[in-house]
């Protein structure tokens, strides 16, 4: 399993490239992603909690990132889809 800060470029994780750190970013103290499989991935706070989850899915015009937040164990709440990853992630800022 591969953690990912989100310092990072979130859009080259999307694509499965290994992205390089943008030093100075202000997504330094931000959650993580941590890859769960293609097209999955697990939202972490610095503690290691889950937050939630964003994945990937086909569409017509494009491919498109589904935010989902986790309220329980068992319950989770959608955030909405995103043309890109960068702003499915802002959402567990």
């Amino acid at each position: 399993m591969t953690t990912l800060t989100m310092a990072v470029r979130p859009t080259a994780i999307a694509h499965g490239a290994r992205p390089a750190r943008a030093g100075g970013s202000a997504w330094t103290s931000g959650p993580s992603l941590v890859v769960v499989r293609d097209g999955l991935w697990r939202v972490v706070d610095g503690s290691g909690a889950v937050l939630g989850h964003i994945e990937r899915e086909t569409h017509p015009d494009g491919e498109r990132y589904l935010a989902r937040r986790l309220v329980m164990s068992t319950r989770r709440i959608e955030l909405g889809a995103f043309w890109r990853i960068d702003d499915a992630a802002d959402c567990f800022r």
